[in-house]
């Protein structure tokens, strides 16, 4: 595939990687000249027709969203029969390389990046559109810090009956929310579930369940609590210690009711104080907070 060009305009660079679904590659939009990166679905997904028709639906949909802390769709398109994406190309790394390098990261930058990941999903889920795959490896960093959420669950509905499917679907079983885990339909609340899990892994260096087997850990989603996360590192600050327990509740009514009160709290935690970050926000209150860029409040709380 290195050289060829896609509907007389994207060229092919080099594959950055690839899953069960697709095959991610850096290409050049040569029209605009600008660097892009593509996502071409394996040709076992495009010939399924009711696959590729919610492909290009769902595509569309995500396209329509704007916003610095999610990855723009440019174009969708075939090519002899295969379905592509294209995308806005981010030169750094995921998330999860980073904790594979460096482990557990300081409470600062791990609530910093998911405060980026929170606007994100206030967004999308105003538009009315739901991640369903939050997790490490979908949370882009450039090279200057920021955080950029991609590859939503397009055309995708990662449950109980197919964590065994797909490389895609054994990736993600460690971030399935209980909902998603018994089969049921993915809402906001599912992608705060899984981001609470992305925090614990960014304060501790390990996700909360794992197992021999895909199931064996989709069960325990379903069925077990997770661990606090301060018995695995104890530098986890009180109040942090609650909004990640509170995102992984079983129940979901019991999680935060918006990625907005999720990020109130976790920016109250940083103005230094922990009484706030635990209370209950009046809807009212939610509807006027202004969400200060990350890290703002650090710099405040520290002086």
């Amino acid at each position: 595939m290195i050289g060829k060009q896609l509907g007389n305009r994207y060229e092919i660079l080099e594959q950055l990687g690839g899953g069960g679904m697709a095959i991610v590659y850096k290409g050049r939009d040569t029209f605009l000249n600008r660097l892009v990166t593509i996502k071409m679905l394996r040709p076992e997904f495009s010939s399924d027709q009711d696959f590729t028709r919610r492909f290009r639906r769902e595509a569309q949909a995500v396209a329509s969203l704007s916003h610095p802390h999610i990855v723009s769709i440019y174009d969708v398109g075939q090519e002899e029969g295969v379905q592509y994406l294209v995308m806005e190309y981010v030169d750094g790394e995921d998330l999860k390389t980073l904790i594979r390098r460096e482990g557990a990261l300081d409470a600062e930058r791990a609530v910093q990046i998911a405060l980026q990941v929170l606007e994100a999903l206030e967004h999308a889920h105003e538009n009315n559109i739901v991640h369903r795959d939050i997790k490490p490896h979908n949370i882009l960093l450039t090279k200057s810090g920021r955080a950029k959420l991609t590859d939503f669950g397009i055309a995708r509905e990662a449950t109980a009956a197919t964590v065994t499917q797909t490389d895609t679907i054994v990736g993600s079983v460690h971030y399935l929310s209980p909902e998603q885990a018994r089969g049921e339909v993915a809402g906001p609340k599912s992608d705060i579930y899984s981001l609470g899990v992305v925090l614990y892994e960014m304060l501790t260096g390990t996700v909360p369940f794992a197992g021999d087997s895909p199931i064996s850990v989709a069960i325990k989603h379903i069925q077990e609590e997770p661990e606090p996360p301060s018995r695995r590192n104890p530098a986890i600050p009180p109040a942090l210690e609650q909004v990640v327990l509170r995102a992984l509740a079983k129940n979901p009514g019991q999680r935060f009711a918006s990625a907005r009160e999720m990020a109130i709290h976790l920016e109250d935690i940083f103005r230094g104080n922990a009484e706030e970050a635990t209370r209950f926000i009046p809807v009212d209150e939610m509807a006027t907070r202004v969400i200060k860029p990350a890290g703002q409040s650090w710099k405040r709380a520290r002086g």
